[in-house]
Formats: structure tokens, C-alpha cells, sequence
């Protein structure tokens, strides 16, 4: 696996660069300048979380498309061709979240870039991270880091136990960066979420009434609805 915990990558839409990896999941930080789009790609076996940290974007699929503002949450299964497109006039910030961790799995079917039978971006187009680039380091247990990206403050905790959850406005953005909240089924561990997952945090603690237990090293990321 390549390793881009210290670059940035440079693309023709604008910029992107890794904050946080483990074995199951790589989350990264990508800067669309305005009216510029990603290619409109699919990952066959990823599936990817998708955060609008600032500004306006448009999701562009085969069938249909979509506005969203920041912040704002979009899931995307594996193998959906989608697009992300800047509407903003300062450009946006946007996370993504991709299960498996795995940068080699892309297809681009379309892409204004003449990119459409290339894979991803060669190591000529990277270069070092800079200060202003965070990396998300893991909290010890029940405890929290915060780290801040324009006006957005994100908060990585360390969680034991559900009634963390429960302190979360309903609005908020919850993204799973390691273990999930699970239940008990037959005798067996089953987790109901996992890492990669992303969802508002209403619907989270919903699911959370019901589970039996929060699941050794699970790691929340959090982002003020």
C-alpha cells in the first residue's frame, strides 16, 4: 500500500490529502475549487462516506443529481457513479471516507479532464504536506481531540460506552472511524455499525437504544449539525 500520510495530491479539480488511516478505512481532506467536479467514477468494492465541510456542491449520479450545503452527509455504495461538483465561489471542503482502504480502486467513466483510462494520480503529482494540513491522531480511551478546518470544528473520541452518543445534538455528523455499536444475536457479536459509517446523530442514537454493547477501540469523528 502507498503510503500518503505526508502528501498532498494535487488533481486538476484541486487538491486532496489522507488525515487519518487505519487497516479498514483511509479518510481524506479534498479542497474543489469553484465550478471545477471530480470525474464522475465509481469504486466496484469501496464504499464511501461523503461529508460537505464548507460550502455549496452538487452530487451528480447516472440517473439524477442532487444540491447539498454545508454540512451536509451523503453515503455512497460500492460500485454508484458519482461526481462532486464546487458551487461555491471560494470552492469547498469536503471529507471522505473510503472502506476498504484501498486508492487503487477507481474507474472513471467520465471526466473533464481527459482522465477516463487512467487510474489514480502518479507520484509526480504529490508533494509535501504543509502546516496548515491536519492529521487526526487517535485520543487515548474516553477522551477527545478536536481539530478545526476553516469554521468547522471536528472531534475525534475515543467512546466506551453509548451514553456518549446521547450528549450529541440530533443534528450533529457522526462518522465511525473504528469499531460501531453492536448486538447479540444468536450468541454471537454482530455489529449493526462499523467503520466508514456516516450518519446524523439522531438516527445513530435511535440505533444505539437497541444495541447491546459499543465495540472494543470504536473511534467517532463529529461534526456540528
Amino acid at each position: 500500500m502507498d503510503s500518503y500520510k505526508n502528501k498532498i495530491v494535487d488533481k486538476p479539480w484541486g487538491y486532496e490529502y489522507l488525515i487519518y488511516e487505519n487497516d479498514l478505512v483511509a479518510l481524506w481532506l479534498l479542497h474543489i475549487k469553484p465550478n471545477q467536479k471530480t470525474s464522475l467514477h465509481c469504486h466496484p468494492k469501496k464504499t464511501t462516506g461523503l461529508v460537505l465541510l464548507s460550502g455549496k456542491a452538487e452530487l451528480s449520479f447516472l440517473a439524477d443529481k442532487k444540491v447539498i450545503n454545508s454540512p451536509d452527509k451523503q453515503m455512497l455504495r460500492r460500485g454508484l457513479f458519482h461526481q462532486t461538483k464546487s458551487l461555491s465561489e471560494d470552492g469547498i471542503i469536503v471529507l471522505e471516507i473510503e472502506t476498504p482502504n484501498d486508492k487503487g480502486d477507481l474507474i472513471r467513466l467520465k471526466d473533464s479532464y481527459g482522465r477516463e483510462n487512467k487510474g489514480y494520480e502518479k507520484s509526480n503529482y504529490e508533494r509535501e504536506k504543509n502546516i496548515e494540513c491536519i492529521w487526526i491522531n487517535e485520543p487515548k480511551e474516553n477522551e477527545s481531540c478536536t481539530y478545526k478546518v476553516k469554521d468547522k470544528l471536528i472531534e475525534v473520541s475515543s467512546v466506551t460506552s453509548k451514553d456518549f452518543l446521547k450528549k450529541m445534538n440530533d443534528t450533529d455528523i457522526v462518522m465511525f472511524l473504528n469499531g460501531g455499536l453492536g448486538k447479540n444475536v444468536d450468541g454471537k457479536e454482530r455489529l449493526a455499525t462499523m467503520p466508514g459509517d456516516v450518519g446524523r446523530a439522531a438516527v445513530i442514537k435511535k440505533v444505539a437504544e437497541e444495541m447491546d454493547y459499543v465495540s472494543k477501540n470504536t473511534l467517532v469523528l463529529k461534526i456540528a449539525g
